[in-house]
């Protein structure tokens, strides 16, 4: 049995290699198809890998009161509703109103995105982000100290000057010293380095390891732009207190606002979870469609590859008449048949499958996204392949089983 299947596929090969025209087009035609499957789902899972990363690290259990809402869409023909700001006098107010139980509150703003920072003879291109926020910020962001501490609230209160930087500032700046104690320079300010960030990477484009973070009333005192908007974020340490925690902080923060009870929320609310879910339905979308572009592709690469053994078939059909003569059995002369099939679509599935995940690594070294291997699409690319070679060679296998060798044998 083992030697009929190694010669059935020894002649699949020959009559591959006597077709190679015909057969690297339905390879081709069949590769299109699976690449653009694997290729998609490669792009999108090194999306949501990334931004899903990004935000988990928040943590469930986390929400934020910002100026918008995230999803907030203006519909064609319709003005554009604008909230006011959230000021400092709003983030005094919640901090000293807002007393649920288990919940740590972090205040930040943005002073600058295009700061430059020195350290003796070194200095920065004007591109670091400057972050003003107080003691809770580090750990409602889900960012980690690699070396050094995180400032404390006497620290904030008192406009220490010290500060935490990202870890490409280390690089920039210290290239393999700790930077730990260290003085640099912003703005013509000293700043007392006391922590080094973990690396967070970047995303859109936005490098998360760029930046300096330092006291809020420290930052205060050098941003002093009037039109500020801060950002809250609170993290309840007890999750099943969460939705709790969220209802109180909306009726705090509208009782702040100063909004009656039929007009609508002028801020934001968003949960760090709810993001992730909006992100997955988005991918969901692209994923969908990467399966009905490639779902059409493979059903033209079918008919293709159901033709070519057509062909092969009729072209044979003396090759056919000669091995029945000679005793073969019509199960026999099909499975040469399925095996070339077979052949054919693994080679197109294992080619689609190698340009897919390329493509998958070029979008995510443009894009600066973390690149994950797509097993799942890799497994459902070869399923396919294997059950698109078995429909398509379905029909020709069955015609060459059922010729009549004495037919075949006269055919010219």
């Amino acid at each position: 049995m083992f030697s009929l299947v190694r010669e059935n596929i020894r002649i699949a090969f020959d009559s591959i290699k006597g077709q190679l025209l015909r057969t690297i087009l339905t390879v081709l035609i069949i590769a299109i198809g699976i690449t653009a499957l694997v290729g998609i789902l490669s792009a999108v899972s090194a999306l949501e890998t990334t931004i899903s990363s990004d935000f988990s690290s928040m943590g469930a259990n986390t929400f934020n009161i910002q100026r918008y809402e995230f999803t907030a869409r203006r519909q064609a023909g319709e003005r554009q509703k604008v909230n006011p700001i959230i000021s400092y006098q709003n983030i005094r107010d919640f901090e000293d109103q807002y007393n649920f139980p288990f919940t740590k509150t972090s205040v930040s703003f943005t002073g600058t995105s295009i700061a430059e920072v020195k350290f003796e003879n070194e200095k920065t291109d004007p591109e670091v982000k400057v972050v003003g926020a107080n003691e809770n910020f580090i750990q409602n962001s889900g960012l980690k100290v690699d070396q050094g501490r995180e400032f404390n609230a006497l620290e904030v209160d008192n406009n220490s000057n010290v500060c935490i930087i990202g870890s490409d500032l280390v690089k920039a700046l210290f290239k393999d010293e700790s930077p730990v104690d260290k003085t640099i320079s912003i703005r013509g300010f000293k700043f007392k380095v006391i922590g080094a960030l973990e690396s967070k990477g970047s995303t859109f484009g936005n490098n998360q390891d760029l930046r300096v973070i330092m006291p809020l009333q420290k930052a205060r005192s050098i941003f002093t732009n009037s039109n500020i908007n801060y950002a809250l974020s609170v993290m309840v340490e007890k999750k099943e207190l969460l939705e709790q925690a969220q209802d109180d902080a909306i009726v705090t923060f509208r009782n702040i606002r100063g909004l009656n009870p039929v007009e609508d929320n002028n801020f934001g609310m968003e949960r760090s979870d709810d993001l992730i879910n909006r992100i997955g339905a988005i991918t969901g979308v692209l994923s969908t469609a990467a399966w009905i572009i490639s779902i059409i592709t493979i059903l033209g690469s079918s008919i293709a590859l159901m033709n070519i053994m057509l062909v092969s078939v009729s072209e044979r059909t003396r090759e056919i008449g000669v091995r029945k003569a000679l005793g073969a059995k019509q199960g026999t002369i099909a499975f040469q048949f399925f095996i070339e099939t077979i052949i054919i679509g693994q080679l197109g599935g294992l080619l689609g499958m190698i340009l897919g995940i390329l493509i998958g690594i070029v979008f995510a070294s443009a894009v600066d996204f973390e690149f994950s291997m797509p097993w799942s699409a890799m497994i459902w690319a070869s399923v396919i392949t294997f059950i698109v070679a078995i429909i398509s060679g379905s029909y020709p296998a069955s015609k060459a089983s059922k010729l009549d060798p004495i037919e075949s044998l006269r055919y010219e």
